[in-house]
């Protein structure tokens, strides 16, 4: 008799700590903001043609002329100064696209941020990358947001909407038509505030990347 109830007492206590371990967790997402003043060495190379019309990343059209760049993790609208180790020539830049995807390289720059700082004829180059305040020329009359999604169909979008705007303020829909370049279809994005600067976005987009991890900040008036 004894047996049988240390039997039955095990196998009570076995059986709540499974369902203790197959209870779910909350996850708190992480939000990959990038520190002021951070620093990153390695190699900088630069892109142009056939990319220069095309979408980048996040969504806005790349254009070659504009100090843009495309970094593996820093989330867009992060502004870096490169410094050319080699001659200490220095651009600053806006992150707008992924990329490099070649091992030791950190950041791939436009023809306009490469000509700045004397790369185009090398193609590459070793740099330090320091994160730094978005410059207030670039701040001055602008406003961002955060695309939770972008979908092919407008009842779709419709339908996240309508589950967005009791929690979030400025819930919109936006279409984009294909590009015939290339890098995006025809799509309906969902967007999610409408700040006066990139850390008022931020904060918007700390609320939202535990349901949406691939949520990101983008200028309001990108198209």
């Amino acid at each position: 008799m004894n047996l049988s109830r240390s039997s039955l007492l095990l196998a009570t206590l076995v059986l709540l700590m499974l369902l203790s371990a197959c209870r779910p967790r909350r996850v708190t997402a992480r939000v990959p903001a990038a520190r002021i003043g951070a620093t990153e060495e390695g190699v900088a190379s630069w892109y142009g043609e056939p990319y220069h019309g095309r979408r980048a990343a996040n969504g806005e059209l790349f254009d070659m002329e504009q100090f843009t760049a495309a970094h593996p993790s820093h989330p867009f609208e992060t502004w870096v100064r490169v410094r050319l180790l080699a001659t200490r020539k220095e651009t600053e830049v806006r992150i707008t696209d992924r990329g490099p995807f070649v091992k030791g390289r950190v950041i791939d720059l436009s023809r306009a941020a490469a000509r700045d700082i004397d790369l185009l004829r090398a193609g590459t180059g070793n740099v330090r990358l320091t994160v730094i305040d978005p410059p207030k020329s670039y701040l001055r009359g602008r406003q961002f947001t955060v695309q939770v999604s972008s979908v092919p169909a407008k009842a779709r979008a419709e339908t996240l909407q309508r589950q967005l705007t009791p929690r979030y303020k400025d819930v919109s829909i936006r279409h984009r038509s294909a590009n015939p370049k290339g890098g995006h279809a025809e799509a309906w994005r969902v967007l999610v505030g409408r700040e006066d600067s990139p850390g008022g976005a931020h904060r918007t987009l700390e609320r939202l990347l535990e349901k949406f991890p691939h949520a990101f900040i983008v200028g309001w008036n990108v198209e």
